[in-house]
């Protein structure tokens, strides 16, 4: 039998987005929010055991949108075309503001109390549990504005920036790539295109089908620009009345670490360069070009005879779900559980968004996840990438719901930490030295993205919101802005850039997360320095990589390396030491690939 390769939502909210227990789920939340504001009205600001109990109530609450969201939003990705899903994705933001609003409420409430009544909360347990999330929370509250104006902005936010956001969304759904596939022209979907895009054999291909791809992104430049410039002025607005002097404080505040520990990953990245910019200059002598173009850098190294494996679905899952195993044996039991139940939903077929994601369902006690599986060995990573991610959540679930809400950077750290097995598993299982290179290739190019790409990413970010602090940017401004920092963070290295990458790269529009991309990089590394680790350990690491990702939502970043690794993140040492299993990587392929030029 043929593994199923669509998501099951039926078990979720039986009847899609017309279901009934959902339409119910909505409508307990809304009283559920009206219960919880008056138990905030009746809280003396003192009260252990009251604060409690509406401490649950926002937990319980929190889970059931998130629950409905990850619903609704898996509709939505599979099928663009369910504008039913769509409009109350639009009705969970306006419950989430609601709560938003009664979360603040709590929270400016908790910095007015004082040291000695704050401390005493946590002589009860429930409240010891939520220790670190509470002080997290009374210290930011120290930015609020008053409870009126917050609520404003909370629902200004919700017609204002979120619905910005979901039109970049609908925006994209739009597109249309006119692409040569099997000498016939079809017209592809964003994420059929970006599929087929990279997946394509030859250097001219990539080139035309790259050419296509940014021309499409440019013909809707202006509108893509107009959403950019206001979900960043919405944010600039924000930050300034919040009294933030920097925008880079609340991205950092959100992933729990310090500037000095971002300055330090950068700068040792920018350091090390040089092997990249080789390894880039020996692939394109391999492909029998002067330079490598954008799409050429992800390209596959397929020399002599050598044919890249294509794996099935089916394949894929027993190939992770084995080395898993190797490494957690926990790991690989809900991976295969994630296979057997349908969590994935990877059928390639038209109407579906761009890109890859897995999201929590908590009620549930799932997850799903998120992707389009075309047969390449860079899919099976994805897949592995977005497993890792749900089992980040799923070693996490009988803690606290607030002792969950880790941020993306070690969230980022769990994924690329799957990622990196199933990586390292294809290459210790090979025997040909031409299949050798071409999957070292592919595991190389996975750091060329985080130091090259993901630097780009962070360099035009940055570009960009000193810009857009003077005001709104053009179209050919981002693009400007684009190119320049592609050609800073790949040294000059390539023929070809993707100016439009601006506009055809959904994270850049996400707006849960500010400056989503630097995150990435972290967790690669972060990911690095624990699998090195677990490398070294005689008696396994399950039990104590489970014990870092517990960790995650209840520490600073700084705070968990030294834990568990004991590490000082606001060092070059342990960064360097990361980096040189990239070094190490190039160099065996540089050795391997010597006599085939």
């Amino acid at each position: 039998m043929t593994m199923q390769e669509t998501w099951d939502m039926e078990r979720i909210f039986a009847g899609g987005s017309d279901s009934p227990a959902l339409n119910q789920l909505i409508q307990t939340e809304e009283k559920n929010i009206t219960t919880l504001a008056s138990a905030l009205d009746d809280w003396d600001g003192k009260n252990a055991e009251a604060l409690i109990d509406i401490i649950k109530q926002i937990e319980a609450i929190t889970q059931a949108i998130s629950e409905a969201n990850t619903f609704l939003g898996g509709l939505y990705s599979a099928d663009t075309s369910d504008q039913t899903a769509a409009m109350k994705l639009n009705t969970m933001t306006i419950l989430a503001t609601r709560l938003e609003h009664l979360s603040t409420r709590l929270q400016k409430s908790l910095g007015q109390m004082s040291s000695i009544d704050f401390d005493a909360l946590f002589d009860h347990m429930a409240l010891k549990k939520r220790q670190f999330p509470l002080t997290e929370m009374r210290q930011e509250a120290q930015k609020l504005l008053s409870t009126d104006e917050e609520q404003l902005i909370s629902e200004l936010a919700v017609d204002g920036f979120q619905g910005w956001g979901e039109m970049y969304d609908d925006l994209v759904s739009t597109l249309k790539f006119p692409f040569q596939v099997a000498n016939d022209t079809k017209i592809l979907s964003a994420g059929q295109a970006e599929n087929n895009m990279h997946a394509a054999p030859t250097v001219k291909e990539r080139a035309e089908k790259l050419a296509i791809w940014e021309n499409t992104w440019h013909d809707h430049a202006s509108l893509f620009s107009r959403i950019f410039n206001h979900l960043t002025g919405f944010r600039l607005t924000d930050y300034k009345l919040h009294h933030y002097t920097d925008y880079m404080e609340k991205p950092l505040t959100y992933n729990r670490m310090k500037q000095e520990t971002l300055d330090t990953m950068w700068e040792t990245i920018a350091k090390n360069k040089q092997p990249l910019v080789d390894f880039l200059n020996r692939k394109a002598q391999l492909l029998q070009v002067d330079q490598l173009g954008w799409l050429d850098v992800d390209a596959a190294v397929t020399l002599g005879d050598f044919e890249e494996k294509k794996y099935s679905y089916e394949e894929a899952a027993q190939f992770i779900v084995k080395h898993f195993t190797s490494f957690s044996p926990k790991m690989a039991q809900m991976a295969q559980k994630a296979f057997d139940n349908h969590w994935i939903e990877a059928e390639d077929r038209p109407s579906k968004r761009p890109g890859g994601y897995c999201a929590d369902l908590p009620l549930t006690g799932e997850s799903r996840i998120f992707m389009t599986f075309s047969g390449s060995a860079d899919n099976v990573s994805t897949l592995a990438h977005e497993l890792g991610h749900a089992f980040h959540s799923h070693v996490m679930r009988d803690l606290p719901a607030m002792n969950q809400n880790y941020a993306m950077n070690v969230a980022e750290t769990a994924s690329t930490f799957a990622e990196q097995i199933v990586n390292d598993a294809t290459i210790a299982e090979s025997t040909n030295e031409l299949e050798k290179i071409n999957l070292l290739n592919t595991k190389i190019c996975l750091a060329i993205s985080m130091m090259m790409n993901i630097h780009a990413r962070y360099i035009f970010e940055r570009s960009y919101h000193d810009e857009r602090q003077k005001g709104f940017v053009s179209p050919q401004r981002l693009s400007e802005l684009m190119l320049a920092a592609q050609k800073e963070a790949y040294e000059n290295s390539l023929s070809t850039y993707h100016p439009m990458f601006w506009a055809a790269k959904l994270h850049f529009y996400i707006t849960d997360v500010p400056f989503y991309n630097f995150p990435y990089a972290f967790g690669y590394f972060f990911s690095q320095g624990i699998y090195a680790e677990a490398l070294k350990s005689e008696s396994g690491f399950e039990k104590e990589y489970i014990a870092l990702l517990r960790d995650t939502a209840s520490m600073t970043t700084e705070e968990l390396a030294q834990k568990h690794l004991g590490v000082d993140l606001t060092k070059e040492d342990f960064w360097q030491s990361a980096i040189q299993l990239v070094h190490r990587d190039i160099e065996e392929f540089m050795t391997l690939t010597e006599k085939y030029i």
